[in-house]
């Protein structure tokens, strides 16, 4: 079975999009809709930004959501899923290329989202850190056992979990973990502790505007980050994005749940290379590739 899986925040690269705009006309007008829709000049900051203003949170999520979806749309008939899922935002790109959020709505939500992450952020210090070469349980044990917030927040493959919480506590954690034997503990360059309890105010703001969206079933499973198994009614899948937020990405237990459900082909949507790179990690029998779009 073909699968597509969609990345999340840092695909992002200077120039993003642009051979789509130039070699698509659907590609044009969904991205000159998107600029309509979020009141600024996207395509400016994704065609010919620095990589400082790609990082701004406004713009980050929207932008990475409108490389995977319009790629999604402009491939045609070519694209004909049997299964997806996302990383994180990517779960949003999904949710759109199964047909459960139209365009319009699918990044109205990745907006507000990107928004109210933002204001959660600067609501209190926190962070994520990357830890590497540790079992995953040894990971939620020291996580248990430190003062202070500090949670598995990305299974992101064997051997690979990001942690996420309050400053203090991830420092002290990282310490822990690395007289534990971790490979690498390091502090990651986010603004905040994204899927941990202290996204908590966001994940209040986005759920009303979740709630006020219409979610339609889905042409094929979608494979959630909150459940790490196949969705296929609405209503479910709105309250698995609802509490996405604050819950951690199951990504490792997705794709071995796409797997185990007869997923042999996967394919990467939207920039960048690194969900191809997780898969290599979670099972070499099966093959993934990145979509490329031929005018």
């Amino acid at each position: 079975m073909k699968a597509y899986i969609f990345p999340g925040q840092g695909a992002q690269f200077t120039g993003m999009g642009l051979d789509l705009y130039e070699n698509s006309e659907l590609a044009q007008e969904l991205f000159e809709d998107a600029n309509e829709i979020l009141g600024f000049s996207i395509t400016d900051v994704m065609f010919e930004g620095t990589a400082e203003e790609l990082k701004q949170t406004k713009v980050t999520q929207p932008a990475i959501f409108l490389h995977s979806v319009i790629l999604a749309k402009v491939l045609g008939d070519d694209f004909n899923p049997e299964m997806v899922a996302g990383h994180s935002l990517g779960e949003l790109s999904a949710l759109v290329a199964a047909g459960v959020l139209s365009f319009e709505d699918g990044l109205q939500l990745v907006s507000k989202r990107a928004m109210a992450m933002q204001k959660a952020c600067e609501m209190q210090p926190s962070t994520m850190a990357a830890v590497l070469g540790l079992e995953d349980e040894v990971v939620e044990q020291v996580c248990n056992d430190v003062d202070g917030v500090v949670v598995a927040a990305n299974y992101n493959c064997p051997g690979q979990l990001v942690i996420s919480g309050e400053v203090e506590a991830i420092n002290k954690a990282c310490e822990i973990l690395t007289e534990k034997g971790a490979r690498r503990a390091l502090v990651l360059p986010v603004g905040g502790a994204f899927h941990s309890p202290m996204m908590e105010p966001a994940r209040e703001e986005l759920a009303a505007a979740i709630e006020a969206t219409e979610f339609k079933e889905p042409a094929c499973p979608v494979y959630q980050n909150v459940p790490a198994k196949a969705v296929t009614s609405a209503a479910e899948i709105k309250e698995n994005l609802i509490a996405q937020l604050t819950a951690p990405v199951k990504w490792t237990q997705s794709i071995q749940a796409m797997i185990a459900d007869g997923g042999t082909e996967f394919v990467e949507v939207g920039p960048g290379k690194v969900l191809q790179g997780l898969m290599r990690k979670i099972d070499r029998s099966v093959t993934a590739s990145g979509a490329s779009f031929e005018a």
